[in-house]
């Protein structure tokens, strides 16, 4: 067994300035390791990662301590019959006809609003002024709220994120997430009640008037969801935009494949989740004692998945630390289902359950983007890093391009 002072710290400052080096070190030579400070075994390789999201003696049981202080109690922490029910009460929404016919123009129309304030400019900050706010934007107008709270959803988007990626355990930064809790139960609750009594054509609605084998959401389960989804919806394709872009400005020829021909879109998604996952480490807990690769872990104990190493890993994809939108060993068919071959929607039975709206999100901001930015490039010729820990994209991606296009 390792321990944290032997391995690649991924507290360090060394480890947040590149992760991918260390993600290396840890697969070759450090595949299970102790982290006294998180008390938490960390893995790293493709294979263990895709059995601690797939084989049922891994639970999310951590989700209690982890996401509930913040969230509520949510879907993420049920099991057996509650989590598959809870499941198919909120999964129509996000996919089929529901997705395409009632929630697509929101989302063209949002991602054509944003662009707008930007088109003429000649050079625009592709995270501040576009990723940041869209998919909050859309989930907002999804549910039917007032679109003057967009900031304010916005604010508790930001409070959320900071506290489920607080590692270190910052004060401030928890007590600024608990607030949020309060915050938009005081706000969502009665939304809630009123929406259930004149239901309308939106997502809150469906969530209040949805029922299966007599199971109905209550209003807490509504409010954590709605919490659960600025979290998960927003981060992921806040970043997974970014990400895109980046990795497309990053290699020209492979941008101007893709503008050319836009069914190209999914593939660059499917590799950007691959590369630069927007989500670096998810956690789980096994209910029993488990073998891994380099050791056994106890039952009971925290697991943190290394989504972004297993992503990397030389024994799965040819090449992994080359961005190749056009790789062979990377389903584009399946990348957005439970049968992808990349880790970062999780798999099993807590495989993301908003992935297909993800994809249409991307799907429209990259092509109206790509509409609306010709010759775009790096403003200042130079690609941004990444930043962050527990989720990780560009903080800022400035950019240059031929203004006025239609």
């Amino acid at each position: 067994m390792t321990t944290a002072q032997q391995a690649p710290d991924i507290l360090s400052a060394e480890f947040a300035a590149d992760p991918y080096a260390s993600y290396r070190t840890m697969r070759e030579q450090f595949p299970l390791i102790w982290h006294e400070g998180m008390q938490s075994y960390v893995i790293s390789r493709y294979e263990d990662v895709e059995k601690a999201f797939k084989d049922p003696v891994f639970t999310s049981d951590n989700y209690d301590w982890q996401i509930e202080p913040v969230h509520g109690r949510t879907i993420l922490q049920m099991s057996g019959r509650e989590h598959s029910v809870r499941r198919a009460l909120v999964a129509p929404a996000f996919r089929g006809k529901e997705l395409q016919e009632k929630f697509l123009p929101v989302i063209e129309r949002n991602a054509a609003e944003l662009i707008d304030r930007f088109r003429d400019a000649g050079e625009a900050d592709l995270v501040s002024q576009f990723a940041t706010w869209f998919p909050i934007n859309v989930i907002v107008d999804m549910l039917g709220l007032p679109r003057e709270d967009h900031a304010r959803f916005h604010t508790w988007y930001t409070s959320v994120i900071g506290f489920l990626g607080n590692l270190s355990q910052d004060p401030e930064v928890t007590a600024a997430g608990l607030r949020t809790r309060q915050e938009l139960a005081a706000y969502m609750i009665p939304v809630i009640q009123e929406r259930r009594a004149n239901p309308g054509d939106d997502l809150l609605s469906t969530l209040c008037t949805a029922e299966i084998d007599d199971t109905s959401m209550s209003d807490e389960d509504i409010k954590s969801f709605v919490s659960l989804l600025l979290a998960a919806g927003g981060e992921t394709t806040d970043k997974a935009i970014a990400g895109v872009f980046r990795n497309l400005l990053a290699h020209p020829e492979q941008q101007a494949a893709v503008r050319a021909d836009r069914g190209l879109i999914p593939a660059a998604f499917a590799e950007t989740l691959r590369f630069t996952p927007p989500v670096h480490m998810i956690m789980r807990q096994p209910s029993e004692d488990v073998v891994l690769s380099g050791g056994t872990v106890a039952a009971g104990k925290t697991v943190t998945c290394l989504i972004a190493s297993a992503n990397r890993d030389g024994e799965r994809y040819a090449e992994p630390d080359r961005f190749n939108i056009f790789r062979e060993d990377l389903n584009t068919d399946n990348a957005f289902s439970a049968a992808a071959d990349h880790l970062a929607f999780a798999l099993g039975r807590h495989f993301c359950v908003g992935a297909l709206l993800a994809k249409s999100e991307i799907e429209v901001g990259v092509n109206q983007l790509l509409d609306a930015l010709p010759e775009l490039a790096p403003a200042d010729g130079v690609i941004p890093d990444e930043q962050g820990l527990f989720t990780r994209g560009p903080g800022s991606l400035r950019v240059r391009f031929t203004p006025g296009a239609a």
